[in-house]
């Protein structure tokens, strides 16, 4: 893991909305808990994984929980669709709407700086994503707490966040 970059948190990235507006994620500072997931809309894991996602956001968001999908399209062209396209679709399929972000590279040469960040910073996590619908659990300090791979359904995540939104 030699990605040399100058991160303290996730809030030191830069990253491209789902509309092409670039932001720093610090506009998302204030909360206790972040969820970060690569996504994809035609992989096994869809389904299921955006459900979750999406009833975990409603039951959370306004507690302190903030979700940030970024698609990735490096397994199987499971994310085949470009911005716009994947915006409709996890509206219409799953009524998403928490943050979601422009299709970046989560391995290889070209990771963004944000999972270049996580891979270097959360503890347990090996350095490379396997699947889609990999999460990363971050504190309210914008630092990774915990790695879950993409067998782990969302909710079976839910007393982690709790903790991170009860200050534990």
């Amino acid at each position: 893991m030699a990605d040399n970059i100058n991160i303290a948190s996730i809030f030191d990235v830069r990253a491209i909305d789902i509309d092409g507006n670039e932001c720093q994620l610090s506009k998302f500072k204030g909360k206790k808990a972040y969820l970060i997931v690569n996504v994809a809309s035609k992989c096994g894991f869809t389904s299921t994984n955006y459900k979750q996602l999406y009833e975990i956001y409603k039951n959370y968001s306004d507690k302190g929980l903030e979700i940030l999908a970024f698609p990735s399209n490096q397994f199987f062209n499971q994310e085949p669709f470009d911005e716009p396209a994947i915006k409709e679709f996890v509206k219409k399929e799953y009524n998403v709407d928490f943050p979601m972000f422009k299709k970046i590279y989560v391995n290889g040469e070209k990771r963004h700086d944000l999972y270049k960040y996580l891979a270097n910073n959360t503890p347990g996590f090996q350095g490379y994503i396997q699947w889609n619908f990999a999460k990363f659990l971050v504190n309210a300090e914008g630092k990774p707490v915990q790695y879950y791979e993409h067998k782990q359904n969302p909710v079976d995540i839910v007393p982690d966040i709790l903790k991170l939104l009860n200050g534990e």
